[in-house]
């Protein structure tokens, strides 16, 4: 299965507790819907699968199958988990797989090439598309939010960037 054919849904941040379990964080709109696209699939090939799941702060406790020891989970810390996406449901009017926002080509709102997505990070408050912007050495951070994005068509992504917002960015 080629790695475009697979959707990050997660990733195992460390064990928890004595009772051989794991935390989990979730990429879902449904947070707990990673018991639903189970088995989980690893980038390494490997398959995860969630026996018991509970909310907690920040994401959630899990104990998964076949882990018998704390090494076996702490060993896990850091595995990011795919869901094949032909089982996946279709995103929703005004959503979009963040997958599927890499390599996606931004232009200003005027028609202007902007650059290419490069990456999508989220530090708690929203996402943020990194654009590697064309003619500069460094990439941009733009909120992918109402104000900054103003459509995506499927191909490309328009925004409207305030004046002095690429200012900062080094030239090649």
């Amino acid at each position: 299965m080629a790695a475009r054919d697979l959707v990050s849904v997660g990733v195992i941040t460390g064990a928890h507790g004595i009772r051989v379990e794991v935390k989990l964080r979730s990429f879902t709109a449904a947070p707990d819907a990673l018991v639903r696209y189970a088995p989980l699939k690893t980038a390494t090939g490997g398959t995860i699968e969630i026996a018991k799941l509970r909310p907690q702060k920040d994401g959630f406790i899990a104990v998964l199958k076949g882990v018998t020891d704390r090494n076996a989970a702490e060993a896990l810390k850091g595995t990011e988990l795919f869901v094949p996406r032909d089982r996946l449901p279709a995103p929703g009017a005004g959503e979009v797989y963040v997958a599927d926002l890499i390599g996606r080509r931004v232009v200003l709102t005027g028609g202007t090439a902007l650059g290419q997505i490069v990456d999508v990070a989220n530090y708690g408050a929203g996402d943020l598309i990194d654009v590697k912007i064309e003619g500069r050495r460094d990439t941009v951070l733009i909120p992918f939010a109402t104000g900054f994005v103003q459509e995506s068509d499927g191909t490309d992504i328009v925004v409207d960037l305030p004046e002095g917002f690429l200012d900062d960015a080094k030239e090649e």
